[in-house]
């Protein structure tokens, strides 16, 4: 009631794209676990299902190296030294390859592996096209040192926060 009726169409549309995303990550995943590749007709749900069960990769895998540092893969495989890691992006705005980078380097920091011993493929699949992506392994180190750094201080902070009760 309190919006104005542009605002009210725009939150509404917000909405139901929200839920059509989350539908499509939900039919994806179940597509993916059963090994099902749905026809080629060049679209990014298409793409993107048929490239993560050729790989054999699990849909929707969190990611944890904490309580407060975790994140969830659309679609991830390790296999042979090959860290691949791939995103459906249902929107237009165009995605950044950072977000799998984060998930790269908590893959590394969770499973203890060492950025330059493995290779690492990212693709964000968005707008009817795949966005290949191999970041050094300087990167994912770099994140990997930062997540550390931050983990750190969220913990003291909760220390802290105990000990103020």
């Amino acid at each position: 009631l309190n919006y104005e009726d542009d605002k009210l169409v725009e939150v509404y549309n917000n909405e139901k794209a929200k839920q059509e995303r989350t539908e499509l990550h939900d039919l994806a995943a179940k597509l993916i676990d059963k090994g099902i590749r749905p026809e080629d007709d060049g679209t990014t749900f298409s793409l993107y299902v048929r490239d993560a069960v050729y790989y054999k990769m699990d849909p929707e895998i969190p990611l944890k190296y904490s309580e407060k540092c975790f994140g969830r893969a659309d679609a991830i495989s390790f296999r042979r030294n090959l860290l691949r890691i791939h995103d459906l992006k249902t929107g237009t705005t165009k995605a950044s390859e950072k977000q799998l980078y984060v998930y790269a380097a908590l893959f590394c920091l969770e499973y203890k592996h060492k950025p330059k011993d493995i290779k690492i493929e990212c693709r964000i699949y968005q707008n009817n096209q795949v966005q290949v992506y191999n970041p050094e392994p300087d990167e994912i180190t770099a994140i990997m040192k930062n997540i550390i750094h931050k983990n750190r201080i969220l913990c003291k902070l909760d220390t802290e926060d105990k000990l103020d009760l």
